[in-house]
């Protein structure tokens, strides 16, 4: 890079001191709504964050965290842990996934790349088949744009098309996989006017049947390969739509955890196992949920559990997810190129560095966090400890997660003098709000606050400086509402459980004895996101951000 006149050297901050230790927390799913019964954050007891708020405006304030803020297309697309990640970390707006699918079906550049040639290659003798969620909840995939994949697909030669569908119900309401499945159905019967052979093939709930990620349960992965690829599920039935409303009637059934299905012909057998020859997408475009299933697809040396059989397909993701790893090896859209994170800058500057969560966010703080990037930029320089998420359960169960065991890690980093920068994410207002379980997501923003307290008692310790924020927001509101803000009501007059993202905006909170004299939040910055927080913080590790970052929140005025 050096001819190029580039430097990874940051001018040092005029008024700000270095090698002050930083506290940075995020809260998964920590947004700031109105009071009441159905915010989780506000029921809980949480003296720490409560205490944060009393510093407004200059020393706590909300940022955006959904939308154009993180790169999604619209101001109606909710946050999410990825996004929200890479903003936070790249002290940039990128154009992320949903987006850059979009300006790829629009333009119909997504034809002409080599993922989709690769697939291509396939539809003259084998079957193009489709593995994704099915929903319009926009988080990690989209109906929309599976129906312009499946047009563009038949209009370029795919003569037998096979849709594996999940059923999603956690961003979107409870029971409406029914209009999805009838909408593809529709779909899939034009296409068949033409003299495509195109159906569904498989399914199952997103929680039960293919979308695990961070290896937390490969069994979830096995009962969609099961389906997928062998063609073999506990339930058997002739139509998609009769699978899914016959097995949401069972008792305590929902979208989420819809057990395995196939769809089978008038002899039983079923009608679109994956065999050699073919080829297969994966149509999500948000990477945590296709990592496992992409490892299975691709990998010659699978181990994870028995494939029984590994058929020679040409498969592609929607886009790569892990770039890393370069897995999956062909994708049909390229990802944002998030060069120059402050996580590099950081380090190539002498700022060490310990990142921690548990499994199920590990990715976040550190993959995310480093542009989509697996492994350390220095070793030396860098420590991630993963704590392993309970597995087995879900999280309302356990809601208290490994937050207290995360803490004590960065307390101990902190504590030890070793790290200029200790970066946590605390998953539980999240995972736990991800369940719809109100009373359990009480008990996880307590624990999420206890979790803070440690942290922020070592910070005071040290002499450091705490930045506390949030991802996206999901706890403080777990009731859908009409457009005037009203809880709405089921047909049997119970509440409608949000299990979503939400579309508030999130805290950030700075402070701690090393927060030199006059710094403060500016009051020129009304429509600061997540991208603003890079530069905040490489300014209070006593640098000045590169040019091209968004803009830095704080300033220093003289007392």
């Amino acid at each position: 890079m050096g001819s190029s006149g580039f430097s990874w050297k940051l001018p040092d901050h005029p008024k700000l001191p270095k090698d002050k230790t930083i506290g940075l927390i995020v809260l998964d799913g920590w947004g700031e709504a109105n009071p009441d019964r159905y915010n989780c954050i506000h029921v809980a007891d949480t003296p720490t964050m409560d205490s944060l708020k009393k510093g407004a405006p200059e020393h706590w304030r909300l940022l955006k965290a959904h939308g154009k803020a993180v790169g999604l297309p619209t101001e109606d697309d909710m946050g999410n842990s990825e996004v929200g990640h890479n903003a936070l970390g790249a002290g940039r707006i990128y154009a992320q996934g949903a987006k850059l699918v979009d300006l790829a079906l629009e333009s119909g550049k997504i034809y002409d790349g080599e993922g989709f040639k690769y697939i291509k290659e396939s539809f003259e003798t084998g079957t193009l088949h489709l593995i994704g969620l099915l929903s319009d909840g926009g988080v990690h995939s989209r109906l929309d744009q599976v129906q312009l994949l499946l047009k563009g697909a038949s209009e370029r030669g795919a003569k037998r098309i096979r849709v594996h569908i999940l059923t999603d119900g956690r961003d979107v309401l409870d029971g409406s996989s029914v209009g999805f499945v009838e909408t593809l159905e529709n779909d899939l019967a034009k296409l068949r006017e033409k003299g495509i052979d195109a159906q569904i093939a498989s399914g199952g709930g997103r929680m039960y049947v293919t979308m695990d990620r961070y290896e937390n349960d490969w069994e979830v992965v096995k009962r969609g390969w099961d389906a997928q690829v062998l063609g073999e599920a506990p339930h058997k039935f002739k139509s998609a739509l009769e699978a899914v409303k016959t097995l949401r009637a069972e008792p305590k059934a929902n979208d989420q955890y819809l057990p395995p299905f196939v769809i089978v012909d008038d002899s039983g057998k079923s009608v679109g196992p994956i065999v050699d020859g073919d080829a297969v997408v994966t149509f999500n475009f948000r990477a945590d949920r296709m990592v496992m299933i992409a490892k299975a697809l691709e990998n010659e040396n699978f181990d994870k559990f028995d494939r029984v059989r590994f058929p020679k397909i040409r498969y592609a993701g929607m886009l790569q997810y892990d770039g890393e790893l370069k897995l999956p090896s062909h994708y049909l859209v390229s990802p944002p190129e998030i060069e120059r994170t402050s996580g590099e800058y950081l380090v190539h500057n002498g700022v060490r560095t310990f990142a921690c969560s548990e499994t199920v966010k590990f990715g976040h703080v550190t993959f995310f966090w480093n542009g989509n990037r697996s492994g350390y930029f220095n070793p030396e320089m860098e420590e991630y400890v993963e704590i392993p998420s309970d597995s087995g359960i879900t999280f309302n169960v356990q809601p208290k997660m490994k937050a207290i065991e995360i803490a004590e890690k960065a307390r101990d980093a902190i504590l030890s003098r070793k790290f200029h920068q200790v970066r946590v994410n605390l998953p539980n207002g999240d995972m736990v709000g991800h369940t719809g379980d109100i009373e359990a997501t009480v008990v996880a923003c307590k624990a999420a606050d206890d979790a803070v307290k440690m942290i922020l008692d070592a910070i005071e310790r040290v002499g450091g400086i705490y930045v506390v924020t949030a991802d996206h927001g999901n706890a403080e509101d777990m009731v859908k509402r009409s457009k005037s803000g009203e809880p709405l009501l089921d047909k049997n007059g119970k509440i409608q459980i949000l299990t979503s993202h939400t579309l508030q905006p999130v805290p950030i909170a700075i402070g701690g004895p090393g927060l030199a004299p006059g710094v403060r939040f500016r009051n020129d910055v009304p429509t600061g996101g997540l991208a603003n927080v890079a530069a905040t913080v490489i300014n209070l590790h006593g640098y000045e951000a590169p040019s091209d970052y968004e803009t830095t929140l704080i300033e220093v005025v003289d007392s």
